[in-house]
């Protein structure tokens, strides 16, 4: 068995966790503990307070006593928003507190774009622009070129987890760029693990979604590869143990 501990701020899109448990297969476990998100704003102070190491060590200990193989902060916005040192920094404290291997949603974006070769890519965010331009800075400071970014002004995670399939593939759409060689959804409040396979089909190229690299982060973190079709291209990689 090999068990994934997360860090999820606050209740909005974390449905995504256990239906990508269920398409992961019998011997891989997602466990879920959400922490105390504060003021619930895509506003650099708001997330910077956010992902503080006050707020992530109270969730750290559960995760332990689950039996967690590896953590990650499951959130974009609260890890890029220290910048690249900020949340190299940020992982390293969380590592230390829970004795476990660890890391963030917005390394995990990065991680996945080199997985799958994309060194080009398009970021399609329900975030206001400032926060969503950060993120592109993130990317770049990582070696991952941005092609362009679409905002979608969207301030708090609540608004962004009651977004449908619809208005997830509109995004994707108006984000894709024709040098781009995936597309990025970043935002764990967006549910979007329902809908990759028809992301990918519409766009015809890898699509890469908040949730989605976070659990395959984990898995990264564990030492595990999971062939799941219907989680996108990312979960298509050799080598794979077949579920």
């Amino acid at each position: 068995m090999t068990a994934l501990g997360f860090l999820y701020p606050g209740h909005s899109g974390e449905d995504d966790y256990p239906r990508i448990e269920q398409l992961l297969g019998s011997d891989i476990r997602v466990d879920l503990v959400h922490t105390d998100i504060g003021e619930d704003a895509h506003r650099e102070d708001a997330l910077l307070e956010m992902g503080s190491p006050r707020r992530l060590a109270a969730g750290v200990e559960e995760l332990r006593l689950s039996g967690a193989d590896a953590v990650v902060w499951a959130c974009t916005s609260g890890s890029f928003v220290h910048g690249w040192e900020g949340a190299q920094e940020q992982v390293r404290a969380l590592a230390r507190s829970a004795g476990l291997p660890a890391s963030s949603t917005s390394f995990a974006f990065v991680h996945a774009a080199k997985e799958i070769g994309a060194r080009r890519v398009a970021v399609g965010a329900t975030y206001p622009d400032d926060v969503a331009r950060l993120f592109a800075d993130f990317l770049g400071a990582a070696g991952v070129e941005v092609t362009g970014v679409v905002s979608s002004g969207i301030v708090t995670a609540a608004e962004a987890g009651t977004w449908t399939e619809a208005e997830v593939l509109a995004l994707a759409r108006s984000a894709d760029h024709p040098d781009a060689e995936a597309v990025l959804l970043p935002g764990t409040a967006l549910h979007t693990v329902a809908h990759i396979p028809a992301l990918e089909k519409e766009l015809g190229k890898p699509v890469l979604t908040a949730n989605q690299v976070t659990v395959w982060e984990g898995l990264r973190l564990a030492d595990r590869r999971v062939n799941a079709p219907e989680l996108g291209a990312l979960f298509t990689r050799e080598p794979v143990v077949q579920v």
